[in-house]
């Protein structure tokens, strides 16, 4: 996310310093607002249908392999605070434009697929409430597409008039994904309490596929790792925040540390509440995983009937947020002269990146539409484990730009992470991403990941070309510290 400034300026050129506002309370509930989010709500389903009762174990395994790849990000930040995240390691560490390009761009693409997985989510639970208060509106995937879809565009129109986010604003929305949560949490104990619930089960390994215990565990967190990310997000707050070298490390462990107490709570409420043998149906109903723990949980009360407005509000932060952060990156590489400068324009009135908006906006449309009609999976798993992929990959990077830069004698941080972690949250993020985590039907990741990034490359060499054949100039980044991450 970024901040803006009264006056509109070029992120590229000169800039007034940031002003310093963020002490440890307020970057502790940006850190657990980004956290905490579509993620949970998108793939708990999938993980109990790997796991069975164990699926609060993906959770504590994915915690464990963000938390490696946070020391790296902590090293890293406290060495250079500036607000360009991984494409300014990267650059750093290696030197090489269009590695920096594959990591930023990278980037780019993990926003558009978790908004459009957001935006499936909230078209599902809008709908449900709908639904839920009388109105008996379309439940079908048409219908649920159609919504989606018409929320990415005003998600476009939204970014065209300019949002200006605030920290208050961002403190309230994370206290309504919160309060969600800890309905979930609270119906789930109540059950437990009735003794309604068969607490055995949290201990049963009981998968729908025919991989082992290990293997499902695997496949689980890499499903699990698209409910971690947003953790990384908060390194482009660091201009923003007092004495980030103190406070940093201590906020962001106390945040991950927040976001998976949550996650195993709410894991634990889904079995305690949702019979044994339903879990399957009520997966099938994709996005609606918490709301029938709320719906069965308590059937007397009527949150069920506020539940899935909750969930909207949370969704549709995440959503904004990644758009913007999109659009943003779309239009610090344009005028870093790495993509098309097309893709840098502006409104004059507004001063909003509107090439860079309608350009993801274009793209989140198109991944909705294929993948919802053409795919032999979900749209969520698809594109919520297709975030997953793309950020698993830029966690490696940044966990070997660790190891680089350590070699860097004028960088000094405050923070030194262990010297074994970067390397072991490397092997485990490239682990994550591979095959072998994924079922043969969510190879589809690699194709939609495959994909984006290809398109970004031929937009790549287009712009090198041109650069070369009329303004005799060579595409690359000719100031990382102030592009926007």
């Amino acid at each position: 996310m970024t901040t803006q400034s009264a006056e509109p300026v070029d992120v590229n050129g000169p800039t007034p310093d940031l002003k310093r506002v963020l002490g440890p309370k307020l970057l502790l509930l940006f850190i657990v607002g980004d956290i905490l989010g579509a993620g949970i709500y998108a793939v708990t389903g999938e993980m109990a249908l790997e796991v069975g009762g164990l699926v609060w174990l993906p959770f504590i395994v994915a915690f464990g392999v963000a938390t490696l790849t946070a020391f790296s990000y902590l090293e890293l930040v406290t060495k250079y605070p500036q607000a360009a995240g991984a494409a300014l390691y990267t650059h750093k560490a290696f030197g090489i434009h269009f590695v920096t390009f594959l990591v930023a761009f990278a980037v780019i693409c993990s926003g558009i697929t978790s908004a459009s997985t957001s935006s499936n989510l909230l078209a599902t639970n809008l709908l449900a409430g709908f639904d839920g208060l009388g109105w008996h509106v379309p439940q079908g995937q048409t219908a649920v597409t159609a919504v989606a879809m018409g929320f990415m565009l005003l998600l476009a129109l939204i970014n065209l008039r300019g949002v200006g986010e605030s920290v208050k604003f961002n403190v309230v929305l994370t206290l309504i994904e919160m309060a969600a949560l800890v309905i979930v949490v609270l119906i789930g104990f109540w059950v437990m309490a009735k003794g309604d619930a068969d607490m055995g089960r949290i201990v049963v390994f009981d998968s729908q596929s025919d991989r082992g215990l290990f293997l499902a565990v695997t496949v689980a967190t890499a499903i699990a790792f698209f409910a971690m990310v947003g953790f990384e997000d908060s390194v482009n707050m660091v201009e923003e925040t007092q004495d980030p070298v103190r406070i940093f490390p201590r906020v962001m462990f106390t945040g991950l540390g927040i976001a998976v107490v949550f996650y195993v709570l709410v894991a634990l409420s889904v079995i305690a509440v949702i019979p044994e043998g339903q879990i399957e149906a009520v997966v099938a109903d994709e996005g609606k995983v918490l709301l029938a723990v709320v719906e069965k949980g308590a059937p007397g009360l009527p949150i069920d009937k506020v539940f899935p407005f909750l969930t909207v509000v949370a969704v549709a932060n995440t959503a904004l947020l990644n758009m913007l952060m999109a659009s943003r990156l779309l239009y610090g590489l344009a005028h870093q002269d790495v993509l098309p400068r097309t893709l840098g324009k502006v409104l004059p009135g507004r001063r909003t990146p509107y090439a860079g908006i309608v350009f993801s906006t274009l793209l989140a449309l198109g991944l909705i539409v294929v993948v919802t009609f053409y795919a032999d999976t979900s749209l969520i798993v698809a594109l919520s484990g297709t975030t997953a992929l793309l950020l698993l990959c830029v966690f490696a990077v940044v966990n070997v730009a660790c190891i680089v830069l350590r070699r860097d004698p004028r960088a000094t941080g405050g923070f030194q992470a262990p010297r074994w972690v970067p390397l072991a949250g490397a092997v485990a993020c490239l682990f994550l991403a591979g095959p072998w985590a994924r079922d043969r039907e969510d190879w589809i990741q690699y194709q939609v990941a495959g994909g984006l990034l290809l398109l970004g490359i031929v937009l790549w060499a287009c712009t090198w070309f041109t650069n070369r054949a009329v303004r005799a100039q060579k595409t690359g980044f000719r100031d990382i510290e102030h592009m926007e991450d």
